[in-house]
């Protein structure tokens, strides 16, 4: 399967140039995440899983220029390719989040068919210094993962992993000392110091790269390139594999952007050697 043929990329078609209410990129969120099971969900089911009333549902089918939810639903049908309707799940609650993680990586290998996203973001933060990495709440460990790899090879980055107001007074000092662009991890659920944060970015001149569970995440709004990795729901808390991993790929494009990074990472494990630092 292609990746302009997958369930999520024909949603994706779907929704573009089109101006949609929060609750409405609510319903759009909720169906790229369950993209392959959507043509076979009644109104009812969908308000459910994303978590609106049915006539949110049929609202949103009309704003599409549907005249109602079957005829969205009949579209999707006739769109996708021959097949049968998903099976019952035959796996415990365990093995289905591992399903549904399973999923959302090939999603994310799908989308990564066209790298000129993920290159374009890696010139970008491999040219700013110093580089400042924002993640507060669920995404802190992104952004953290990312900040302590990202320092063996760039020769400046700030994590951004605390709220309140001082992330504004963090990002002036970045500007100030030379940055040209910002990078955030956003996940569920989306905290507002993150939206405010990433307005005052953009109004500071920086460039915003940001990695989020959805292209209709609340961020996408204040972002100049935004890389989409969705979130398992299967369990009480997210999981985050497909982010985790997409940020992975970012930051070997960043690589390919620093001449000298093979040079650091040498350099690195001469000093880490001679440090003792690892167990072998």
């Amino acid at each position: 399967m292609s990746v302009t043929d997958s369930p999520a990329a024909r949603l994706q078609a779907l929704f573009e140039g089109h101006r949609l209410t929060p609750t409405q990129r609510r319903i759009a969120h909720s169906m790229v995440r369950r993209a392959a099971d959507v043509p076979f969900l009644s109104s009812v089911e969908l308000a459910e899983l994303a978590g609106v009333s049915q006539p949110s549902v049929t609202r949103f089918a009309v704003a599409l220029g549907f005249d109602g939810y079957p005829a969205l639903r009949r579209h999707l049908r006739e769109a996708a390719p021959a097949g049968q309707p998903p099976e019952p799940a035959s796996y415990n609650a365990y093995q289905q989040a591992v399903e549904a993680e399973i999923a959302n990586l090939r999603h994310l290998a799908e989308a990564l068919a066209d790298p000129r996203p993920v290159h374009k973001a890696g010139r970008v933060l491999a040219a700013s210094r110093p580089l400042p990495v924002l993640g507060l709440r669920a995404a802190a460990s992104q952004a953290y993962g990312f900040a302590y790899f990202a320092g063996k090879v760039h020769p400046d980055v700030r994590l951004l992993n605390e709220g309140g107001t001082m992330i504004y007074d963090r990002i002036d000092a970045a500007v100030r000392a030379g940055a040209s662009a910002l990078l955030c991890f956003a996940l569920p659920r989306h905290p507002r110091e993150v939206v405010d944060a990433l307005a005052h970015a953009r109004t500071a001149g920086l460039t915003v790269v940001t990695v989020a569970d959805s292209a209709f995440a609340p961020v996408a709004a204040h972002s100049d390139v935004l890389l989409p990795a969705a979130v398992g729901t299967g369990l009480a808390f997210d999981t985050a594999c497909a982010p985790m991993l997409l940020g992975r790929v970012l930051l070997e494009a960043m690589c390919d952007g620093l001449p000298d990074a093979q040079a650091r990472l040498e350099e690195f494990d001469t000093r880490a050697a001679a440090r003792g630092l690892f167990v072998e």
